[in-house]
């Protein structure tokens, strides 16, 4: 299935749209992750475990948000968005949402 962020896929014509469509990740942040990162943010530098996490949870809505478009016969999803939140008390957890239309290209 194609996902893309644009409202077309150039040299393909778009047959019928299927709807909207989303996918949703909430991840909960892990004490020991949080420790280590507040240190890397003392010291500088990348923190690759919140990397990580990131990564799994936008490829965990992407992969809903197929799943759905699939559902409706679609074989491509067009315009999508990717937003995250912090959500939670003390934003302890991290949502990630991937929304978009899902089409039938040719």
């Amino acid at each position: 299935m194609l996902v893309t962020t644009t409202h077309n896929v150039e040299g393909k014509r778009i047959l019928d749209y299927k709807g909207l469509v989303a996918g949703e990740a909430i991840l909960g942040a892990n004490l020991f992750r949080d420790l280590f990162a507040s240190i890397r943010d003392i010291v500088g530098g990348r923190s690759g475990s919140y990397e990580k996490v990131l990564n799994d949870a936008r490829e965990t809505a992407i992969g809903d948000l197929m799943a759905r478009a699939a559902e409706l016969g679609a074989n491509a999803v067009i315009g999508v968005d990717l937003d995250y939140e912090t959500i939670g008390s003390n934003g302890s957890m991290l949502m990630v949402t991937a929304a978009g239309t899902a089409v039938v290209i040719e």
